[in-house]
């Protein structure tokens, strides 16, 4: 996806220009800013907190202050301390207090309560996972192994971000990255495509979602962990790399992908007859603006004769808080778009609300997801449905419920946190079961299935009993009078669009009317 040479200003600049210069929600500008992980990172991106010193945030929320440390806690930390001496081959205690600093940090702020003792365990187990002999490593790897354990213990998201992987991390959120374009999560001993980048090297290459990488450049990277296999796919713009793949039902093969920065276009459009199309493929800083010229150009090319809006979040991975509270405000006039809540008990939880203004006039609109549609995309998705401002069609989405910050740590690195969970409107979580659409739009088994939150290892649950809705399913297929056609889904949400209620677009695809 490329997007020429804009730069990040630009996005504040649309604001003011064009559909009224509407406000966008901003009521609480310390924690709705984020940063989205698009490139090599582990995991699937979502909602994190900005870029900004932890105890800033902390000091936002009315938290702030030190993190003093139990009894028990100290004896838990001492643990590790011994096991460090015996590794380092010098000592620092500057990465000792490094350490010290993060575990302190985590063990106050996660969304759960944690076990002091299952966190050391945890971290001594990274620094035992060191191939070589006693006594002979740099204090900075010995740290690193230790909080990478610790994190690994957590959910899926949370993560100790090494130096080198927060100063990458920085740039993806204007945009622009550099990589292969693809996401990736381990399952396993095995690294997983979660998804291709569309218009990127991978993409263009042919990689699949649930396509998994074996060998880069001919070495074996099973059983290696996925920073091992980041820093293998990681390069220099222009240069190449091999990649082994295996994919269902075919023989592994090798694929040669140059490597390219990757500008990413978060907000695409154009017009399906009467209808407008906007597919926003992630939430970076420019869905902002993105939105705003897309909803513009629609209007000057149909003006009254736009009959309703198709938004396609499939395979979006989510992004920028803030931005989804923008999209969602785009389109409501008023109410809830999500509720955050913290660590029970701490007393912070915050709830975003829509302000007046809804750039489709009330036209009909139809929103598209599956399983690859995440976090801010599920944020999007639940608040236009519950409040009936939209008709979701697709398959259930990835179900990825949760908030995380991005803090820069005192010593060195960064450490990537969950503390929330998020609520749709109704109060229904979306951690571990996602939004199930108003329409089923049914695939061939042949499509593979997606990997979800729920298949992650040490992903979070949740506490709610809600019973699935009885919605109606349909083939996809059974929209698409073209046979030729590649995405039938979108026909669906066309034919809908241009059904006079649901009930007639039921029975044109031959579901009967229910009594």
């Amino acid at each position: 996806m490329t997007i020429g040479d804009q730069g990040p200003d630009e996005d504040k600049a649309a604001k003011g220009r064009n559909l009224d210069a509407r406000a966008t929600p901003r009521t609480l500008a310390a924690i709705i800013a984020a940063l989205m992980l698009v490139s090599l990172l582990p995991g699937v991106s979502g909602c994190v907190l900005e870029n900004r010193t932890f105890n800033s945030v902390l000091d936002t929320l009315g938290v702030g202050g030190a993190y003093p440390l139990s009894e028990s806690a100290g004896q838990e930390l001492q643990r590790f301390d011994a096991v460090y001496a015996r590794y380092i081959s010098h000592a620092d205690d500057k990465q000792l207090r490094h350490f010290s600093d993060t575990f302190r940090r985590v063990r106050v702020n996660y969304v759960e309560p944690l076990e002091d003792k299952a966190l050391i365990d945890a971290a001594i187990a990274g620094v035992e996972a060191l191939e070589g002999d006693l006594a002979s490593f740099e204090p900075r790897d010995v740290v690193e192994a230790g909080l990478d354990g610790m994190m690994a213990s957590l959910d899926p998201h949370s993560s100790y971000m090494n130096p080198r992987e927060f100063t990458e991390s920085q740039v993806s959120t204007r945009g622009q990255f550099g990589g292969l374009g693809i996401e990736i999560i381990q399952e396993n001993d095995t690294v997983k495509v979660v998804s291709p980048i569309e218009d990127t090297p991978a993409f263009a290459a042919g990689l699949q979602a649930g396509d998994l990488i074996t060998h880069v450049n001919g070495e074996d990277i099973r059983g290696k962990g996925i920073s091992y296999a980041v820093n293998l796919l990681r390069g220099d713009p222009g240069t190449a790399v091999t990649i082994t793949i295996e994919r269902a039902d075919v023989t592994s093969f090798n694929v040669n992908i140059v490597r390219a920065i990757i500008k990413v276009r978060s907000v695409k459009w154009r017009l399906e007859g009467d209808i407008g199309y906007i597919r926003v493929t992630r939430f970076t800083e420019r869905v902002e603006s993105g939105i705003v010229n897309a909803m513009n150009d629609i209007r000057s090319q149909l003006g009254v004769r736009l009959a309703g809006i198709v938004l396609d979040l499939r395979n979006n991975p989510g992004g920028l808080l803030d931005q989804s509270l923008i999209l969602s405000d785009a389109f409501l006039e008023d109410g809830r778009i999500v509720s955050i809540r913290y660590r029970e008990g701490d007393g912070m939880d915050r709830h975003h609300s829509a302000s007046p203004g809804d750039m489709a006039a009330g036209l009909p609109m139809a929103v598209l997801i599956n399983g690859g549609s995440a976090s801010a995309s599920e944020i999007v998705a639940g608040a236009l449905q519950d409040h009936g401002r939209a008709t979701i069609l697709g398959e259930r989405s990835f179900g990825k419920g949760s908030v995380q910050t991005i803090s820069p740590l005192p010593v060195e690195g960064a450490l990537r946190l969950t503390i929330a969970r998020y609520y749709a409107p109704s109060g229904r979580v979306i951690q571990a079961r996602g939004i199930t659409p108003d329409i089923v739009l049914l695939h061939d088994p042949e499509e593979g299935e997606f990997t979800r939150e729920v298949d992650l290892p040490h992903s979070l649950g949740n506490s709610q009993e809600m019973q699935d809705r009885d919605v109606p399913a349909i083939a996809s297929k059974s929209c698409d009078g073209d046979a030729e056609n590649e995405d039938p889904d979108l026909v669906c949400a066309l034919m809908f669009l241009h059904s006079e209620s649901s009930a007639e677009f039921l029975s044109s695809v031959g579901i009967p009317p229910q009594s």
